[in-house]
C-alpha cells in the first residue's frame, strides 16, 4: 500500500506514466519501421507486375504467410553483417551520423498526441504548449546526421550527397514552416493536442464540410433527415472560405514533407543513378541500417505531424464528439488510438506510391520548386487565410 500511495504521487505518477507511454510509443513505432518496409517491398512489387517478398515465415515450419517474417530476417542479416570502416574516415563523426539521422525522428514522437486518453491518462508524452515549434526545432536536426556522414565517410559520393541534403533542407524548411502559419492563426494556439480538440470541434483543416453534431447514436437511429440536417448544419461559406488556405497549407506541407524525408521524387542526396547512394554509400551493418530505420522513422513522424495538424488526429472521421455508444472509457480510448495510427498508415502507403510512380526531379528543378513557387506561395496563402478571418470575425 505505501507502494501505490508512492506510485500515485502526482510527481511519481508523472514519471513513471511518461516512462510506460514512451516505451509503449517506441515499440509499436519500431514495429511499424519494420513492416513499412515490408509493406514498401510489396507495394513495389505489385506496381511493377512482380511478387515482391513471399517465402520468408516462421522459421523450421515451411509456413510462409506471405513473406511476413522477412523484415525480422532483414534486421538479423543486418546485425549480423561485419561492420566495415573504411580507413580514411573520421571515425567520431563517421560513427555518431547515423545515430543523429535516427534519434530526431524518434523525438519528434514525444509531442504528438496519439490519442485521447487511455485510464484517465492524456495519451501524449510531452504535452508541452509550444508543441509545433519543438517538432521543427527538433526535425532540422536530422539533416546534421546527413550531412556529417557525408563529410566524415572522406568520399566524393558522400559528399556531394550532404551538401544536396544541407541545400534541400533549407529551401524546403521554409515553406514547411510558412505553411503551419495559417493553422495557428485559425486554432490560436501552438499546442498539438489543442489543435486536435480544435478540429474535434469544429472539423478537420482539409475537410469544407463538416456534420456539426453527428453523433454514432444519431447514425444508428436511422433518422436520415436528422443526419442530412449536421451535415447542412456544419456546410458554410464561412467554412468553404476556409478551406481555401487550409488546403493550400496541407498541399504545401505534404509536398514538403517528401522533400524533408529525402523521399522520391526528391531523394537527390542518395541518388543511385547519380552518386551510388549518397551519404550512406560508405557505410554496411548497423550503421548502413540506421539510415535506412531513420528516413522510415521519418516518414511515420512526418506522417503524424500531418495528421495532428490537418486530418484530426486520433479524432473518428465525421463524429466530432467521438462518442462510441454501449464502449466502455479503455476501449474507446484504444479505439482513438487506433484510427490515428490508421491515419498514418494511409500516409505512408501515399509515400510508397508516390515513390515508385514519380519520376525524380532534377536538382535545379528542385531548387526552382523550393524557392520560386512554394515559399511565395506559403507566403501569400498567409495574407489569404488573414483575409478569410477577418471577413469571418
Amino acid at each position: 500500500m505505501n507502494i501505490l500511495n508512492v506510485m500515485m504521487q502526482p510527481e511519481v505518477f508523472l514519471v513513471w506514466t511518461s516512462l510506460a507511454k514512451s516505451i509503449g510509443l517506441l515499440a509499436v513505432i519500431l514495429g511499424l519501421v519494420s513492416y513499412t518496409v515490408y509493406a514498401e517491398r510489396k507495394i513495389c512489387a505489385w506496381i511493377q507486375d512482380r511478387v515482391g517478398p513471399n517465402r520468408t515465415g516462421i522459421p523450421f515450419t515451411g509456413i510462409r504467410i506471405q513473406g511476413l517474417g522477412q523484415p525480422i530476417a532483414d534486421a538479423l542479416k543486418l546485425l549480423l553483417k561485419e561492420n566495415f570502416i573504411p580507413a580514411e574516415v573520421n571515425k567520431f563523426y563517421y560513427y555518431i551520423a547515423p545515430k543523429l539521422s535516427m534519434v530526431p525522428a524518434i523525438l519528434v514522437l514525444a509531442v504528438l498526441p496519439f490519442g485521447s486518453s487511455l485510464f484517465g491518462i492524456p495519451m501524449v508524452i510531452a504535452d508541452v504548449n509550444i508543441g509545433v515549434l519543438y517538432v521543427f526545432a527538433v526535425s532540422s536536426l536530422g539533416v546534421y546526421g546527413i550531412v556529417l556522414a557525408g563529410w566524415a565517410s572522406n568520399s566524393k559520393y558522400p559528399f556531394l550527397g550532404g551538401i544536396r541534403s544541407s541545400s534541400q533542407m533549407i529551401s524546403y524548411e521554409l515553406a514547411l514552416g510558412l505553411s503551419v502559419i495559417p493553422v495557428f492563426m485559425v486554432c490560436g494556439t501552438l499546442s498539438l493536442p489543442e489543435i486536435v480538440l480544435w478540429q474535434r470541434e469544429n472539423g478537420w483543416m482539409v475537410f469544407p464540410i463538416w456534420a456539426k453534431g453527428l453523433t454514432w447514436d444519431l447514425i444508428l437511429s436511422g433518422d436520415i433527415g436528422a443526419i442530412a440536417q449536421t451535415f447542412t448544419a456544419g456546410f458554410s461559406l464561412q467554412r468553404i472560405l476556409l478551406w481555401v488556405p487550409m488546403i493550400i497549407s496541407f498541399v504545401i506541407f505534404l509536398i514538403a514533407m517528401f522533400a524533408e524525408t529525402n523521399r522520391a521524387p526528391f531523394d537527390l542526396p542518395e541518388a543511385e543513378q547519380e552518386l551510388v547512394g549518397g551519404y550512406h554509400t560508405e557505410y554496411s551493418g548497423m550503421g548502413f541500417a540506421l539510415f535506412f530505420l531513420g528516413e522510415y522513422a521519418a516518414m511515420i513522424a512526418g506522417s503524424g505531424v500531418i495528421v495532428t495538424l490537418f486530418l484530426g488526429g486520433w479524432s473518428f472521421p465525421l463524429i466530432p464528439d467521438g462518442s462510441l455508444p454501449g464502449i466502455p472509457g479503455v476501449l474507446a480510448g484504444l479505439v482513438n488510438i487506433g484510427v490515428f495510427f490508421a491515419k498514418i498508415i494511409a500516409l505512408l502507403v501515399l509515400f510508397i506510391w508516390v515513390r515508385w510512380t514519380v519520376p525524380r526531379f532534377r536538382y535545379d528543378q528542385l531548387m526552382k520548386l523550393g524557392w520560386y513557387v512554394f515559399f511565395e506561395l506559403a507566403l501569400v496563402n498567409i495574407f489569404i487565410a488573414a483575409f478569410v478571418l477577418a471577413y469571418i470575425k
